[in-house]
């Protein structure tokens, strides 16, 4: 049965820090339409507590101990989907926290309250939201070696040629060397081209910057416009000075 979209959104928070687990709380269960059913200090007690409650929504911390976040991943897809919310920011979690099924990635330092807030509701929808740092995971992973899973909950489009054979770091030294000033971008335009050069579709790049779809066509359009483009391939050439 489909949730009751006017019933408050039902939340289980695992994180082995219980300062953070108090504070989600606090934050999560003052709200009309969400609240927090249960806290859980590991993994065990985040399977334990999404059997029992049935939330729709799981906030997952990645390193806890006893049985860690990753470890739980599979378990607890099945039964709601999970975010992650955690402090870990390295590629390879990131990228192995999608491929085993978490719908979004949240980086503490990296949101708001509200941005938080808006990335729990959508999650239940299936909407992901991925904070700076791990959506630059997920395109240095889809440059460098394409997800094969089939249990990946995105994947990334493909990237011009000549960016894809470089990965990342090429392409923000190409970026850093690239006489991108000449194209009069705003601070937002320059942040979105950047996501566009690493192969990011507007879905992600919406995640990314916790905008709308819509507010990235209306962004992209005017780059484009301002690159002389008409494909994101030829911006991100021009973007990176390999046109």
């Amino acid at each position: 049965m489909p949730p009751n979209p006017n019933s408050p959104l039902r939340i289980v928070v695992a994180d082995d820090n219980p300062v953070v687990r108090a504070g989600l709380t606090a934050l999560l269960s003052g709200r009309e339409d969400t609240t927090v059913v249960a806290e859980a200090a590991d993994g065990r007690e985040a399977c334990a507590a999404a059997r029992l409650h049935r939330p729709d929504v799981i906030l997952l911390d990645v390193r806890m101990p006893g049985v860690d976040g990753l470890t739980a991943l599979p378990d607890l897809v099945p039964l709601a989907p999970v975010m992650m919310l955690t402090y870990s920011h390295e590629s390879e979690t990131v990228r192995e926290a999608v491929r085993l099924g978490a719908v979004g990635y949240l980086v503490h330092g990296e949101f708001t309250v509200e941005q938080l807030v808006t990335a729990v509701r959508d999650t239940r929808a299936g909407r992901p939201h991925f904070t700076p740092s791990a959506a630059s995971a997920l395109a240095a992973g889809r440059l460098s070696c394409p997800p094969a899973s089939a249990h990946a909950t995105m994947q990334l489009p493909a990237v011009p040629r000549q960016i894809a054979r470089s990965g990342l770091s090429q392409v923000q030294s190409y970026v850093g060397h690239s006489t991108r000033s000449q194209f009069r971008l705003s601070t937002r335009e320059a942040e979105i081209m950047d996501l566009i050069a690493t192969g990011m579709n507007n879905q992600q790049i919406a995640a990314a910057c916790f905008i709308s779809e819509k507010t990235v066509k209306n962004h992209i359009n005017r780059i484009f416009a301002k690159l002389q483009s008409t494909s994101r391939s030829q911006a991100a050439a021009k973007w990176l000075g390999v046109a």
